[in-house]
């Protein structure tokens, strides 16, 4: 029987580990810290138990929910509030769009979020083209800036970006983040009909928590006899022999014929430095954006608290050039009903700090990030009043950044890995950040090893 070891145990690490199991193959899975999930986690604000990652996921792909759905987990979907964007000094409603690109210019004028010269330059639209890059990739900034202008760019393209990717939109690759808008943009008429009546929710959930995801797949593998999981076992070197791979971690070595990395890039260029030397150069240049989130729980009681925050709003988004310190807010109590359950007379809401290039921000004290969170929240909402508690989840390189020719990079470090045999890559560096893509790279790098 074949043996596979898997290093890393967030989402793609499970999930190739249960896809190799499934086979019929011994799994090894190796993390280096205490706990699977990775970007998945929960944490406690006032003895509620939230996440403190992602939390949420695609519904309108189908690789979370069909997970979800295997391990008997049961999905819910948000609620009819609506994303603001504060700007200009106001919170403002968010128009219709496609990744910040407006697809109704009425809508936008409405939403006051332009300036009166920034609606004008959208209203008098000019085709964009897709040139400057050798495999016809653009910025999202540069490909929406062209077609509308650079204050669509500012306040719509990068909130939606910094909240995805918490990155910056004219480095982002259209090609690998975006690439309806390639077909989208480059159209004499940007048109887009309005969702039918009865159509599925954009976004679902695990009730309870995202972090319930990989917990699950977690005890689902500790079911299986061919599967062991060790937490606290990171992996310090790597090599390769004739009869497969060498896997190191303090307690000692561990062989096998199948190899599968659901590690950042950096770690896993380290690791492929000798094994894949070329898959590491291109693994080395991907880029990791630093984020934290601050936790917040608010007594429903409390005088101003209702008047500030129950306004039909799920939370909102800050345009970068607005210069807050917070680059979103969501208001969790608001946006999902087993959050506000959860209470039992308290909202709970977060904020969302850093973006690439921010990383000296968030390089002070826990305490200093919830006065800056709380001064935005303030000025935002009007919201006085002082928290029961807030607690601060940091993601240290957290986001991977899909820099303009990314697509091409990934494509090149694939062919690399392909060379090697018994060697699969997976995670969210490759082909999307949300959970669905991170799932679907799990479930291509294994089916890349069985066939």
């Amino acid at each position: 029987m074949s043996r596979a070891v898997v290093v890393g145990a967030g989402i793609a690490g499970l999930t190739a580990a249960r896809d190799l199991a499934e086979a019929g193959i011994d799994v090894l899975v190796l993390e280096a810290t205490d706990r699977p999930g990775g970007k998945l986690r929960s944490g406690e604000v006032a003895g509620v138990t939230v996440d403190v990652g992602a939390e949420a996921m695609l519904h309108r792909r189908p690789e979370g929910v069909a997970l979800a759905t295997d391990l008997a987990l049961p999905l819910v979907h948000p609620t009819a509030a609506t994303s603001r964007v504060w700007t200009r000094d106001a919170l403002r409603r968010l128009p219709r769009t496609v990744m910040g690109a407006p697809v109704d210019l009425d809508d936008l004028a409405e939403s006051g979020i332009l300036s009166a010269e920034g609606l004008d330059r959208a209203r008098h639209q000019a085709v964009a083209h897709p040139d400057g890059h050798p495999d016809g990739d653009v910025s999202v900034g540069d490909l929406v800036g062209a077609r509308y202008g650079d204050e669509v760019v500012d306040r719509l393209v990068e909130p939606l970006l910094g909240g995805v990717y918490a990155g910056q939109a004219r480095r982002i690759s259209t090609r690998a983040a975006a690439p309806q808008l390639l077909d989208l943009l480059t159209r004499p008429e940007v048109t887009l009909p309005a969702p039918p009546t009865g159509a599925p929710p954009v976004f679902a959930a695990v009730a309870g928590g995202m972090w319930r995801l990989p917990a699950a797949l977690d005890a689902d593998l500790r079911d299986r006899g061919s599967a062991e999981l060790r937490y606290d076992a990171p992996v310090t070197a790597l090599r390769r022999t004739s009869s497969g791979f060498v896997t190191t971690t303090p307690a000692g070595d561990e062989v096998s014929d199948l190899l599968v990395l659901a590690t950042p890039a950096a770690p896993s260029a380290r690791l492929l430095a000798d094994v894949a030397p070329a898959a590491a150069v291109d693994l080395a240049g991907i880029a990791y954006a630093s984020v934290a989130l601050v936790t917040f729980a608010f007594r429903s009681d409390d005088p101003g608290v209702a008047e500030a925050l129950e306004t039909g709003a799920s939370g909102f988004l800050v345009p970068p050039v607005d210069g807050r310190r917070v680059k979103a807010s969501t208001f969790s109590f608001a946006k999902w009903d087993w959050v506000r359950a959860a209470g039992e007379g308290l909202l709970v809401l977060r904020t969302s700090l850093g973006r690439y290039g921010e990383e000296a921000g968030l390089q002070v004290p826990d305490d200093a990030l919830v006065r800056a969170s709380l001064a935005d929240l303030a000025a935002a909402t009007g919201l006085s009043a002082a928290p029961v508690d807030a607690v601060v989840q940091r993601w240290g390189g957290g986001l991977p950044q899909y820099w303009v020719g990314h697509a091409e990079r990934i494509a090149r470090l694939r062919a690399a890995v392909a060379r090697v045999p018994g060697l699969a890559v997976c995670g969210a560096a490759y082909d999307g950040v949300g959970i669905p893509a991170t799932i679907a790279s799990a479930h291509g790098a294994v089916a890349g090893l069985l066939a």
